[in-house]
């Protein structure tokens, strides 16, 4: 368990404080919706969320296996719906695996770790609304 403690400044406008660390985010409504995009949207954190989710449990496979995942990167696109109600609609992603990195990954090694990205826990805890279509570059 982990606690989360949200402040709400106004003006749209929140502070989030992780109990175990301290360490504090800042949140802001997207200009889009009355804010100011001074920060994450709550919704930008599930997508920023679910990149660093993948990115850590593909790390913790390739740790249990000795393998290397060091310049990985991610990106993910947050799309809204264009009709109310107002919820993320999909969040594709897609992960660039360097060449010197792949180049040390066989076949199953590369299964394992995209089955590792379709399960991770921020993925299968959004709901089946949410597309999340993955694409993995391998170099």
């Amino acid at each position: 368990m982990v606690d989360i403690y949200v402040h709400y400044e106004g003006g749209l406008h929140c502070v989030a404080k992780h109990g175990p660390s301290g360490a504090e985010l800042s949140t802001d409504a997207p200009a889009d919706n009355h804010g100011r995009g001074a920060s994450f949207s709550p919704t930008d954190l599930i997508a920023t969320g679910l990149g660093s989710c993948i990115l850590t449990t593909m790390g913790i496979v390739a740790k249990k296996r000795g393998w290397s995942l060091d310049g990985m990167e991610l990106h993910v696109k947050k799309e809204m719906t264009k009709a109310p109600p107002r919820r993320i609609d999909r969040l594709p992603v897609e992960l660039k695996v360097p060449a010197s990195v792949a180049s040390t990954l066989d076949a199953a090694a590369r299964a394992e770790l995209e089955q590792s990205a379709h399960t991770c826990p921020v993925r299968i805890s959004l709901l089946p609304a949410i597309e999340v279509p993955i694409t993995f570059v391998w170099g």
